[in-house]
Order: C-alpha cells, then sequence, then structure tokens
C-alpha cells in the first residue's frame, strides 16, 4: 500500500524527543486526545503484556476500547485496534491524504504520525477507554500529550541506555514523565531503588500510589500461569511469573477505573486476553516457543520460564537488531541454554549473524554456539535438536524476525 509507503519513510527523521510535532499535529486533528478516557502505561518490560490485559477485561466488561501498542509483528494495522479489530488500511489512508501536508510540513516522525493517528481513531470510533502503551521512555514521548485516568508503571529495567540513561534511576526518571498531578499510579514489580524513586516523584506531583498487591502463590503450566491473590485464584494464558505480576498490575489499574468489577468478569478478560510473540507457543507438537524479549532483563525471565515449565534449559536461536545491550544479554545467557544458534540478516534489519557471534564472544559467550545467516536454516536445527534430544527450544531477541518465524510454523494473524 503506497500510504503505508510513506508512513514508513518517516522513519529517515529518526526518533525525536519532545511534544510539539504531536501537538501540533493533534491540533490539526481538532485535538481528539483531549475527550478521550485514557489508561497510559509505561515500563520496559511488560507495558504491552499489561496493556493488552487491560484491554481485554475492559472488553469482557462491556466496553469499547482502543488499544495502541508498538512495534508490531507482521502488520503495521496491529499497532491500533477497537475491541479487537486493527484499524482498516482505508482508515489508513483516509487519515494520511487528510494530514499529509500537515505531516510534511511539521517534518512529524513515524512514531509521532502514528500516535496521532491512533488517538484520531479512537475519537472517531467513540471509545470508551484508550489503553495506550509509551513507545520509548515516557517524558518525551509522543503518547504523553494524553491525559489519563490512570498512568501504571510496569517493570523498569536496563534498555536504550544510549537513549534513556545509563543506569535504573536514570531510565525511572524518564518513565516518571507519564506520572501526572492528582491522577492515580499503579506501580507494577519494580527493584527497590526504583520503587522508592517512583514514590518520591509521585509524592511531588501529589499522584496517589497503588503498589501491586503481594502474590501469594504462582504456578505453571502449559495452560498458562494461576495465581492468587487476595480477591481470589487467576489463570492468565501467557506463561511466566512475570504475567502473574502484570496480570495483577492490570487488575489493580481496572479496579481503580471500575471499583466495583466483579471476579468472573476479570478473568474472563485475562482468559480472552491475546498477546502474540510473548513465549508464543508455536508448535503443536514440539515445545517451541517465540518471544520478542531483547533485553538482558526480559531474556533471563524466558530462560527462567521454560526451565520452570520443563525442567530444562532450552535450545536458543537468537537474533538481535543491534549490539547495544550485548554485554547484559552475554551475561543472561550464559550457562542457560543447552545450544546456542545464532541467526540475522540485514534484511530484516537484524544484525549479520556472524557479526553478533563476534560481539558475544567478545564478553565470554562463545561456547556450543552455532552460526546461521538464514534464519530458516537456524529454525531447522533448532527443530532437529528439540526432535532429538525433547528438550524445549526458543527463537528470540526481535519483532524483526516474527514475519519469518509465522512463516516457518504456519502461523496466520
Amino acid at each position: 500500500m503506497k500510504k503505508l509507503s510513506y508512513l514508513y519513510n518517516l522513519r529517515r527523521l529518526g526518533i525525536k524527543t519532545g511534544l510539539d510535532h504531536t501537538l501540533d499535529l493533534l491540533d490539526q486533528c481538532n485535538n481528539p486526545h483531549k475527550n478521550l478516557n485514557v489508561v497510559h502505561i509505561a515500563g520496559t518490560n511488560g507495558k504491552g503484556s499489561t496493556s493488552s490485559m487491560v484491554a481485554s477485561i475492559l472488553e469482557s466488561a462491556g466496553y469499547k476500547v482502543g488499544l495502541y501498542t508498538s512495534p508490531h509483528l507482521i502488520r503495521f494495522n496491529e499497532r491500533i485496534s477497537v475491541n479487537g479489530e486493527c484499524i482498516s488500511n482505508n482508515e489508513i489512508r483516509s487519515f494520511i491524504d487528510a494530514y499529509k501536508q500537515d505531516i510534511d510540513r511539521i517534518s512529524s516522525t513515524f512514531f509521532e504520525t502514528t500516535t496521532v493517528m491512533a488517538l484520531k481513531h479512537f475519537a472517531n470510533k467513540k471509545v470508551d477507554f484508550a489503553v495506550i502503551e509509551v513507545g520509548l521512555g515516557g517524558r518525551l514521548d509522543s503518547t504523553n500529550v494524553v491525559i489519563p485516568k490512570v498512568t501504571a508503571i510496569t517493570p523498569i529495567s536496563l534498555d536504550h541506555r544510549d537513549i534513556l540513561g545509563d543506569n535504573l534511576l536514570s531510565i525511572a526518571n524518564e518513565k516518571a514523565g507519564i506520572i501526572k498531578k492528582n491522577i492515580p499510579l499503579i506501580l507494577g514489580l519494580q527493584d527497590k531503588r526504583v520503587k522508592a524513586h517512583l514514590h518520591k516523584i509521585a509524592k511531588q506531583k501529589k499522584a496517589p500510589v497503588v503498589d501491586i498487591e503481594e502474590i501469594k502463590e504462582i504456578s505453571l503450566s502449559l495452560k498458562g500461569t494461576r495465581f492468587k491473590i487476595k480477591s481470589g485464584h487467576y489463570l492468565t494464558p501467557l506463561l511466566g511469573h512475570h504475567q502473574a505480576y502484570n496480570s495483577v498490575t492490570a487488575i489493580r489499574v481496572i479496579k481503580s477505573i471500575i471499583p466495583k468489577i466483579n471476579f468472573s468478569t476479570i478473568q474472563e478478560g485475562l482468559n480472552k486476553t491475546v498477546w502474540n510473540g510473548r513465549l508464543q507457543k508455536i508448535s503443536n507438537n514440539l515445545p517451541l516457543y517465540y518471544d520478542v524479549a531483547h533485553n538482558s532483563a526480559g531474556i533471563s525471565v524466558m530462560i527462567k520460564t521454560i526451565k520452570s515449565v520443563y525442567g530444562k534449559v532450552p535450545y536458543v536461536v537468537l537474533c538481535l537488531k543491534g549490539n547495544k545491550e550485548v554485554e547484559l544479554i552475554s551475561s543472561a545467557l550464559k550457562n542457560k541454554y543447552e545450544k546456542l544458534i545464532i541467526t540475522g540478516s540485514p534484511k530484516m534489519e537484524l544484525m549479520e549473524a556472524k557479526e553478533l557471534a563476534q560481539a558475544l564472544a567478545k564478553y565470554g559467550l562463545n561456547y556450543n554456539i552455532e552460526i546461521k545467516n538464514d534464519p530458516n536454516d537456524a529454525f531447522n536445527i533448532l527443530i532437529d535438536r528439540i526432535n532429538s534430544t525433547n528438550q524445549p527450544g526458543i527463537i528470540m531477541g526481535s519483532h524483526y524476525i516474527a514475519k519469518a518465524v509465522f512463516d516457518k510454523f504456519g502461523i496466520f494473524m
């Protein structure tokens, strides 16, 4: 579609921090964000899963719900949906046709334009709630133009250090930019220092803080993640201890805006949550998963989860977009895999396999490694290893390999 090509071409403008361009473009669209009931969610890991859960629970409660997330896995349209229905190609065309002159005049970036498109779409659809996931950071992210009913911050860890800062508190400062005066803040599981820091900032802004409640039990199975909190036992089909904490964060968000929501509605919403590319089982016959985790904290959690479910360390296919976090990722993977199959392709906007292997070796990750330039060759080796050993396997490291994964394993979205 030509309009999508135009949109993707805006990437040449890079990432711009600040809200002026977004506010200018919103003004040309009659400021659709001012009449939306927004749930605004930031964090390093888990913000997409939590956003999806919140949207699903609200939908189960009978509301019309817009959901804006990024990046997409296969199609751009995935980023913007209402009650699970993605924005159509015609709706994308209509937006660009109407505002192309303004986009060009402002030099609006890809993400700025996409954010405004989402907010305009939600206003056009007259949604009851709009669940908005932060793109990068928070303070200067394009989504920070919204006027939220509640904000939430999921776990913060080291990622995008070149942009957000090289330590946890610097990154927390950026995420805390979404905190608004007198607007409730729901805090997901955090490092103790980060938690104290966020509480301090919230107090300065007179924003009431709700910490997630204690989880009394967590158990993992092939059906998903069961957990127990004060209000009852819940099940999410999303796999991992981290998804129990994301679920509790989502429940806290929901209860802040719908205090009397009942248990069955929450459970129905959790059951219906679909969030592809997050420990997604991609084979009916094999213990084989795909996850977009691309930072050390996310990768550590994925490996730990697979071992918890199967009692064995996995075979891993790894690809990465860039090498900025390779040192931390090397540490996260050491002694945590049966075999590491490294792949990548510049055609997919991924590092070349050999380049990634050399970067990992620099930090001591150079054992039980196989290098395959073609991702399909890497997948075939992974399948052979799983078949011969019955050990689990996982493909991880990037959104950019999703199409190759889904094509290989016959997954349709």
